[in-house]
C-alpha cells in the first residue's frame, strides 16, 4: 500500500496543497484576523505566481524530488535508519521530527547569513500576511532549501513516507500559519503547544528587526521554546503590527518581476540576526 501511495506522490501533494488552500482563503474571508488595505490581486497575482515558478524550477532540478531520494536511499540502504535496524514506526516519527528540526534551522540560517537573508528577505518583503504568504518564496531560496532537504533524506535514511508525510505536512502548515484568520485565544494558546499557530507566527513577519528573528517555526512549534527564540506576541499588537521590511513598503514590489530582483536591490543591515544592534522603525533600517 505504501509503495502504491508512492507512485501518487505528486497527486497526492497537490491535492493536499490545493484542498488546504481553499480552506484558508474561504476562511480569511470569513472571519479575517486583520483588514488588508493592499489589494488581492496585485499581491496574489504576485505570491501565486511565484509558487508556480518555484515548482517548474523544482521540477526541472530535481525530477526526484525528496521522495524520490528517499526510495533510492532505501534501495541502495543509505542512511541511518537505512543502516541500523530501527522499527518502522519509529523511523518515520523520527524522520519527520528530524526534517522539521532542519528546516527549523535553515529558516535561522537564512536570517543570521547577510547573503542568504537577501534571498529570504523577499518572503517577509509582503506588505500583508495571509495563506498566500506561505508561498512566497524566491526561487534561488527554494532551491537550496531543496538541495538541503534532500541531503538530509539521503543522511538520515528516511523512509519515502516519512518524507512524503512531511512534505504535506509542511506544506499544509506553511498555508495555515501564514492565515489571516481568526481564533479564539484559549484555542490559540492550546495549538501553539503542538502546532504553529498564525498569531504566533505573525509576529515573525513585524517590521521590528528583533520581532523578525523570532518564531521560526514553520510546523512544529517546540524548536523555538527549546532554543531561546520564541516571541508569545508583537509589541504592537496583532492589530496594529507592522508587516514587512522598510525597503520595499512601495507597492510596485509585490509585483512577481519586482519580486525576483529583491536580493540583488539595496543593503542588507538591519534585520540579519547577527546585528548586534538594532534601529527603531523609523530609521528606515534597511
Amino acid at each position: 500500500m505504501i509503495d502504491a501511495m508512492m507512485q501518487f506522490e505528486p497527486w497526492i501533494r497537490l491535492g493536499v496543497f490545493g484542498g488546504v488552500l481553499a480552506v484558508m482563503v474561504v476562511w480569511e474571508f470569513a472571519s479575517p484576523r486583520r483588514r488588508d488595505d493592499i489589494p488581492r490581486l496585485l499581491r496574489w497575482s504576485g505570491n501565486l505566481g511565484i509558487v508556480a515558478l518555484d515548482t517548474v524550477i523544482v521540477r526541472l532540478l530535481f525530477p526526484a524530488a525528496a521522495v524520490g531520494v528517499a526510495l533510492l536511499a532505501r534501495e541502495g540502504g543509505w542512511g541511518l535508519f537505512n543502516v541500523f535496524d530501527v522499527p518502522g514506526w519509529l523511523a518515520i516519527l523520527a524522520a519527520v521530527v528530524l526534517l522539521d528540526f532542519v528546516i527549523y534551522l535553515q529558516h535561522v540560517l537564512f536570517h543570521a547569513v547577510p547573503g542568504l537573508w537577501r534571498l529570504h528577505r523577499m518572503h517577509h518583503a509582503d506588505l500583508a500576511f495571509d495563506t498566500t504568504t506561505g508561498l512566497r518564496f524566491h526561487p534561488i531560496e527554494i532551491v537550496l532549501s531543496m538541495a538541503l532537504k534532500i541531503a538530509m533524506v539521503a543522511a538520515l535514511g528516511a523512509p519515502p513516507v516519512a518524507v512524503l508525510i512531511f512534505e504535506v505536512l509542511l506544506n499544509a502548515t506553511s498555508l495555515f500559519n501564514h492565515g489571516n484568520v481568526s481564533l479564539p485565544p484559549r484555542l490559540d494558546r492550546l495549538l501553539r503547544w503542538v502546532v504553529v499557530t498564525p498569531d504566533m507566527h505573525r509576529v515573525h513577519h513585524s517590521w521590528h528587526p528583533d520581532e523578525t528573528n523570532s518564531n521560526f517555526g514553520f510546523n512544529l512549534p517546540w524548536w523555538d521554546r527549546l532554543l531561546g527564540t520564541y516571541q508569545p506576541q508583537p509589541r504592537d499588537g496583532h492589530d496594529g503590527m507592522t508587516i514587512g521590511i522598510n525597503l520595499f513598503r512601495d507597492q510596485k514590489w509585490e509585483r512577481l518581476d519586482r519580486m525576483l530582483i529583491q536580493p540583488f536591490v539595496g543593503p542588507t543591515h538591519s534585520y540579519p540576526i547577527n546585528r548586534r544592534e538594532h534601529r527603531p522603525p523609523d530609521a528606515n533600517p534597511d
